[in-house]
């Protein structure tokens, strides 16, 4: 990557309404329509016969022989000529087994092209725990780029290359593997996870907040990222103060509540294995999440949308940066599947979301500024999916923290704040359905917002 300076750039989107999925499932519907058509086509075409026979109209040759000839004749033609009714339905059948065979090519292409990446991967890790020579070439290859791009400064040669800590993830299970433990990504975070302990939520009513970036409703995804930014402002490492999650009620005009925004800042604390601060927004957390596991920061939202009287149909949007993204993503997948909340909408902020499954009722939109390493953490790309949308950008820093911050330095619009500003501003079909979609949430006229802390407890 170049650096072009600070300052967001070169934004690209993939998933939601002009995403792949959504172009397969335009295909199969124009087949399936396509199908239609064509049965109805031949039915007429079938049930047109019977005036070929019909013993009025034969009646009518004894009075003129010429016209029943004639109306025989161009009858005929109408439905069983090359340009007739029943070539037609044919024609339009053969058209939509094609399209229905082209969505299928599509996908399986696009299939085979993932798990092609991800085997070469798995088999280059094995490749070099078998011969250990080619991790040595390896090595060489990734000296000869710092050797050729390094000036001295770490951080900005990692965010200049983070792709490295896609591929470096993507070897390790197939070294593992080689080494006789089998295994994959899953397990092996699953097996850290482990190390940590669980415990349980514990969490402490903070009151109302009536700080104007969460007291007033969001209109965009600029206000939402903005909100964000002053709840992760607010997190505390410290046992009992501070706030690290949020509950804000949106209402309208007339004082109805429509939807609830949850935000959920990052890591505040990072602690090695068996360690434990009394802290949900740990590194244990982000290792129970990436691995699957419902996390105590998961319990103490689901403890606080409880005490904030939120019912269970009421809609939801989830709002997470990096960690906060994880558990949110998290949260919506067990909070649907179990009836638990009415998880609508999921914005997520540089976060390694593309292992998590995502219900097909949930819209999910999630950025990621390419120099930050952090959503490179789960070695995939986030699925192309209709209801999942991914939004690319550049905001080269060259330091890891200012290219994972939400907003820029003093709490000015940059990073993933200015990029969502930016796509409020532009006309990407899938940033606007998702927009249009969010209502509840972006069309308040007021808002009342009640703030929690969420800790372990052992």
């Amino acid at each position: 990557m170049s650096e072009t300076g600070p300052g967001v750039s070169n934004i690209s989107v993939t998933g939601g309404a002009g995403g792949s999925d959504a172009f397969y499932e335009d295909l199969a519907a124009m087949g399936d329509l396509t199908d239609d058509v064509a049965g109805s086509t031949l039915t007429i075409a079938m049930t047109s016969h019977k005036y070929l026979v019909d013993p009025d109209v034969l009646a009518s040759g004894i009075l003129n022989p010429g016209g029943l000839a004639k109306f025989e004749a161009t009858m005929l033609g109408a439905l069983d000529g090359p340009s007739g009714l029943t070539a037609t339905s044919a024609a339009i059948g053969v058209r939509g087994l094609t399209l229905q065979a082209t969505n299928q090519a599509y996908q399986f292409v696009d299939d085979l092209n993932a798990k092609a990446l991800e085997a070469g991967r798995w088999l280059a890790g094995a490749a070099v725990a078998i011969n250990p020579g080619l991790a040595v070439l390896g090595v060489g290859a990734i000296a000869t780029d710092v050797y050729l791009n390094y000036d001295g400064d770490w951080q900005k040669w990692l965010v200049e290359h983070p792709g490295m800590i896609d591929t470096i993830l993507g070897m390790s299970p197939g070294a593992l593997s080689a080494l006789g433990l089998p295994t994959d990504l899953a397990t092996l975070t699953e097996f850290l996870a482990l190390a940590y302990p669980d415990g349980d939520p514990k969490l402490i009513d903070q009151g109302q907040d009536l700080d104007p970036r969460t007291a007033t409703p969001p209109q965009n995804l600029g206000d939402l990222m903005d909100g964000l930014d002053y709840r992760n402002s607010q997190n505390s490492d410290k046992p009992g103060e501070g706030s690290n999650i949020d509950v804000r009620a949106i209402k309208d005009a007339n004082g109805n509540i429509t939807g609830y925004v949850v935000d959920i800042p990052g890591t505040k604390v990072w602690n090695l294995p068996g360690q434990d601060g009394g802290n949900a927004n740990d590194f244990g957390t982000n290792i129970d999440g990436i691995a699957g596991n419902e996390t105590v920061l998961q319990e103490g939202i689901e403890q606080a949308l409880r005490d904030a009287g939120v019912p269970k149909d009421a809609p939801v949007m989830l709002v997470g940066h990096s960690q906060g993204g994880i558990v949110a993503a998290r949260a919506a997948n067990d909070f649907v599947n179990n009836g638990t909340y009415n998880v609508t909408h999921v914005v997520t902020a540089g976060s390694p979301v593309g292992n998590i499954p995502i219900p097909d009722s949930v819209q999910m939109l999630s950025l990621e500024n390419n120099g930050d390493v952090v959503p490179h953490l789960d070695a995939r790309e986030n699925p192309d999916a209709d209801n999942r949308t991914t939004v690319k950008f550049d905001n080269q820093t060259n330091t890891a923290g200012g290219n994972h911050a939400i907003s820029g330095p003093d709490g000015q619009d940059g990073n993933y704040e200015a990029a969502a500003r930016q796509i409020d501003s532009g006309n990407d079909p899938s940033v606007r359905r998702f927009v249009d979609s969010a209502g509840a949430f972006l069309n308040g006229e007021s808002a009342d917002s009640h703030q929690y802390k969420v800790e372990r407890q052992p």
